[in-house]
């Protein structure tokens, strides 16, 4: 049997020097546990990969299942942590107006203030997890969702424009367990919001799913 090539993701750099309200010791902390989503990541998919060459792929093999339904939690954790470092910035400042993004939220949400308190209810919902704004593959509507354990929630083709990080480790250097709401004030003014701004979809894209879905 031949071997397949290994896919490999690698740890990406983020230069999150100078955020208003939070450490340095909070964003290295946070970003060695992203690492480790990245690591577990791989020796996932080494292991899976040397099962099926062992004739071992076998969903009545416990094991092997516990690795498969495992992988979701590992991969998200990787993919949304780099979504949330990368819509972050030193001064950030507010959403500019009049923009695509801030548009689009109008159209959604009927103001960019009424997103706002929607987007900081899920926020705050008690649990850990991840306040994300979705825009959907098919309308291009915008939509606030929570994710639990990572691959708990996510909504099949949706795309991440926005991404919150709000388990405790994203801010349990700088905050206290019961000071979400100060780290959520915090982080909003850190928002790079051009980079949220250039993962929505343009027309001719989700012209595009709507033709592939309908076939």
């Amino acid at each position: 049997m031949s071997t397949a090539t290994m896919q490999k993701y690698e740890v990406r750099p983020y230069d999150l020097t100078g955020l208003e309200g939070l450490s340095e010791e909070q964003i290295a902390q946070h970003k060695k546990l992203y690492e480790g989503y990245v690591n577990n990541t791989n020796k996932l998919l080494d292991e899976t990969r040397k099962m099926l060459e062992n004739g071992e792929a076998d969903g009545l093999n416990p094991y092997f299942a516990e690795l498969k339904r495992r992988f979701g939690f590992e991969f998200n954790g990787m993919v949304l942590h780099e979504y949330y470092f990368s819509n972050l910035k030193a001064k950030g400042g507010a959403l500019p107006a009049g923009g695509r993004l801030a548009r689009a939220l109008e159209d959604s949400f009927g103001s960019v203030e009424n997103w706002m308190k929607d987007f900081m209810g899920v926020a705050k919902m008690r649990g850990v997890g991840w306040a994300i704004l979705y825009q959907d593959n098919r309308t291009g509507k915008l939509t606030n969702h929570w994710i639990t354990l990572h691959e708990e929630g996510n909504v099949a083709g949706f795309r991440p424009i926005l991404v919150i990080d709000v388990w405790e480790h994203a801010f349990a250097v700088d905050y206290k367990p019961t000071e979400r709401g100060k780290y959520l004030d915090a982080v909003m003014k850190c928002i790079d919001w051009a980079k949220a701004e250039s993962r929505l979809m343009g027309e001719d894209e989700l012209a595009k799913n709507r033709q592939m879905v309908s076939k």
